[in-house]
């Protein structure tokens, strides 16, 4: 042994980990002990192999791999580290190396500090099972200790994330906590109210382009003064506004933890759903008003999609116009008709998808003309507008009263029960205690305590499950007020209203249905039902008693 010639490799770490810890040890000490003990024995030192920044619970290092390959090339006969710790966290993986691989290739492994040395037989070589268990234990209980204090953080509203949203920069004082980005904030409110109106993701993403704005990524590069941008879009494009809408920091609330890692061995992201994301409330200063917000997310609960038709541009109602019988989503169409000054016009009007599809076998045509919904609509908004103005107070109540008729019994319904279920859920709980003490004191066998244990346990895990849904449904009822004064505001700023425009339809109405049509002498007449958001459907009668339920006459 004493006239072999030996080649070592030092391997030195150093990781995040080890600095969070406060355990960690510089490259440079390492290496210095590590090239003492190599010139105090006379051997040869063949390479320094370092990993700076890595994690020791898997083996994807670059220092650590060219190690190993030096090993099986005989480049290097011996591996000197200052512990295990730092060749590995990884139990089973250290082990394939140390116990298998090393030895079939004749390659010695020192591990300083805990006296490991393969070289010799009376180290303390056989501990290193046990050394390694322990070292993989405690980059467990780290990583747990550093995902605990990430939540914490993320729930007490914390920005955890390494780039500020497009829109807003760091604090300078906390850079936890975010501030309005003033160069960047008003594009973010051109693309919120963009979409308001009615534009595509992509009609945006194009505007923004000819408006020559700067996307985020290009952005970031441009501020940091790098011309080198790698596979970074230097365009917007139809993923990066649809980011932004549906962000909900623009609004002042925080979301987190969407995306977690697999284990602390394997560090691949992975999406998390969204009950378990982490959300909390009016953390900073708002970009966009909430009642933007409802809008573009009512956009997407909608599903609106304009597509460009042959003729002219799209409808406004596209999206929002709904069969009143099937519940369908009518389509829009048009005919051409000559005028008597042989001149050629353009009539849009909607159909029933259903029937449009399927045919009378589906559902009727229920045919309405667009220029029949645009009179109505605007008539209708105007309307109640009007009554907003005159007296908010007497509408609001009168809608809520309403509403409360109509849900009184249902609102009853629900409070009732939450006071039965609770109280049985109290029951099973004394009951399953109880029965526990009974099985102790031995007054009933074995068989009986399991069958009424599940039945009773398999009765409380549903009444759990179902409170919570109660407990929603009575807060929603509980709400309409808020509700209904969110809208009157709304509403009351067109009480002149003259032109009727996509915007104003996105903010005041989510869905429009047209009933089959009926005759009244020579006139064809359809019932029309406007849906508002917040307060859906508002009969006329409702806010005038000496008007009728409003019909429009069609072409």
């Amino acid at each position: 042994m004493n006239d072999k010639v030996y080649n070592v490799g030092i391997y030195v770490r150093l990781s995040n980990d080890d600095e969070r810890s406060g355990e960690s040890v510089s490259i440079e000490n390492q290496k210095l002990l590590l090239e003492q003990y190599v010139k105090d024995r006379g051997w040869n030192l063949i390479s320094t192999y370092c990993d700076d920044g890595y994690s020791g619970t898997n083996f994807d290092r670059p220092g650590v791999k060219r190690l190993i390959e030096d090993a099986k090339a005989k480049k290097i006969n011996v591996i000197l580290c200052k512990d295990l710790s730092r060749f590995g966290r990884n139990y089973i993986e250290i082990g394939q190396f140390t116990d298998y691989l090393f030895p079939s290739i004749g390659c010695g492994f020192i591990a300083l500090n805990n006296g490991i040395n393969t070289l010799e037989t009376g180290s303390s070589n056989e501990v290193m099972s046990f050394l390694n268990l322990f070292n993989e234990f405690y980059s467990r209980d780290t990583s747990k200790k550093v995902k605990s204090v990430k939540k914490a953080c993320a729930e007490s509203g914390k920005f955890l994330g390494t780039f500020p949203p497009y829109g807003y920069k760091r604090n300078p004082q906390n850079k936890h906590h975010l501030i309005i980005d003033e160069e960047t904030a008003p594009n973010v409110r051109r693309i919120f109210q963009m979409r308001s109106q009615g534009m595509s993701f992509r009609s945006i993403a194009l505007t923004l382009n000819e408006d020559g704005i700067l996307p985020p990524g290009t952005l970031y590069y441009h501020r940091k003064g790098m011309s080198e941008q790698g596979n970074v879009n230097q365009k917007w494009s139809n993923s990066t506004v649809t980011t932004i809408i549906r962000n909900e920091v623009y609004i002042g609330n925080m979301v987190q933890g969407k995306s977690g890692t697999v284990s602390y061995k394997n560090r691949k992201l992975v999406a998390k759903p969204a009950d378990e994301w982490i959300r909390v409330e009016n953390t900073h200063e708002p970009l966009v008003s909430k009642e933007i917000w409802d809008i573009v997310c009512g956009m997407d609960k909608r599903q609106v999609i304009k597509r460009q038709p042959k003729e002219g541009k799209s409808s406004i109602f596209s999206g929002i116009v709904y069969c009143g019988d099937c519940g369908f989503k009518m389509v829009s169409q048009s005919d051409k008709m000559k005028k008597k000054d042989g001149s050629t016009a353009v009539y849009r009007y909607f159909i029933c998808g259903n029937y449009s599809h399927s045919g009378k076998s589906a559902c009727t045509a229920h045919i309405v003309y667009e220029n029949v919904l645009i009179q109505l609509v605007t008539a209708d908004i105007r309307e109640k507008a009007q009554y907003v103005e005159y007296d908010e107070a007497s509408l609001i109540d009168r809608i809520v009263g309403e509403r409360n008729r109509e849900n009184k019994s249902r609102l009853s319904f629900y409070e009732q029960d939450l006071k039965v279920q609770t109280a049985r859920l109290r029951e099973l709980e004394n009951l399953m205690q109880t029965l526990y003490e009974d099985k102790v004191n031995g007054t009933i066998p074995e068989t009986v305590f399991k069958t009424l244990m599940q039945k009773y346990e398999k009765e409380r895990a549903e009444k759990s499950l179902y409170l919570p849904t109660l407990q929603d449904k009575i807060a929603q009822g509980k709400k309409q007020t808020d509700d209904v004064s969110i809208w009157a505001g709304i509403i009351r700023k067109y009480t002149q209203l003259e032109v009727l425009n996509e915007a104003i339809l996105f903010e005041l109405v989510d869905r429009i249905e047209v009933c089959q049509s009926y005759k009244e002498g020579n006139k064809r007449i359809c019932d029309i039902k406007v849906y508002y958001r917040y307060v859906g459907n508002i009969d006329t009668a409702l806010v005038s008693e000496e008007q009728e339920v409003c019909h429009a006459e069609a072409i």
